[in-house]
């Protein structure tokens, strides 16, 4: 699983158990991969590795340790994640090939870093890290995943609405798929204000489409709508007339779906 984080205009990947990429904090400083390295090399930051890595490391090397500290500091010195890696069996940093590809390290160790390149940036990153956090408590204690699955299984009743009534006999393919994604956008300006093209052009740094960022309770509208939509569709109501009745329960329900939880904070 990887999630992104945006830090000061800087896409930055997450990986299972909190590893941040180093590489992606770096990608927009010139000769910012080498700057992992010059960092690594620092005595201070040898230290604070090995110390970690005596804390949540049962299999660290520490004898190897020692010997990396000792050298530390000396004009011949060098180390790369590699080799503090095979040397000391850390887990605190590692070394991913592939898709998603890098230098990754714990959150612990990331921030860290990213204090050695700026302190303005390592509380950014704290802060949109922290956020990506409580967005996950969040989506999990209101059941996030339950309610896009909701939407998804409801999608089957919008499209087949579509196929038995908007589509006409022997059109070709591509006019097909043209009706299907005009129909989905319809839904998403009568929720989000905006069709699928315009949400990614404003937001081109975000992988995925605007319903997977979107929250529990436009979640539980949009599943309704796709319900509604079908059956107005069945009714062979115009695209027109339907947009604002689809936006005009989009907004009711919204609003009550908002007095709802105010109201249950205030409990």
């Amino acid at each position: 699983m990887k999630n992104k984080i945006i830090v000061q205009e800087q896409l930055i990947s997450i990986i299972e158990d909190d590893y941040i990429s180093l590489t992606d904090m770096v990608k927009n400083i010139e000769n910012g991969l080498v700057l992992i390295e010059k960092w690594l090399r620092n005595k201070n930051t040898i230290e604070f590795l090995g110390i970690w890595e005596e804390i949540y490391n049962t299999n660290f090397n520490s004898p190897e340790f020692e010997g990396i500290k000792n050298e530390a500091g000396y004009n011949r010195f060098s180390l790369s994640v590699k080799m503090w890696i095979n040397k000391t069996n850390a887990i605190g940093i590692i070394a991913k090939a592939g898709r998603y590809g890098g230098t990754y390290a714990h959150k612990d160790i990331a921030f860290e870093f990213a204090s050695w390149i700026s302190p303005k940036f390592k509380l950014y990153l704290i802060k949109e890290f922290q956020r990506l956090k409580n967005d996950e408590i969040e989506k999990q204690k209101i059941g996030w995943d339950i309610k896009r699955t909701l939407v998804k299984m409801n999608y089957h009743i919008h499209t087949d609405a579509i196929k038995n009534n908007l589509i006409p006999p022997n059109i070709a393919k591509s006019k097909i798929q043209f009706i299907y994604a005009t129909e989905a956008d319809l839904l998403n300006v009568a929720l989000f204000g905006l069709t699928a093209k315009q949400w990614c052009e404003q937001n081109p740094k975000y992988e995925g489409n605007m319903r997977d960022y979107a929250t529990a309770d436009q979640l539980v509208v949009l599943a309704n709508l796709e319900n509604l939509n079908a059956q107005l569709i069945k009714q062979n109501l115009p695209f027109e007339e339907r947009l604002i009745n689809l936006n005009e329960v989009a907004i009711e329900q919204l609003e009550l779906l908002l007095k709802y939880e105010t109201k249950k904070l205030g409990k």
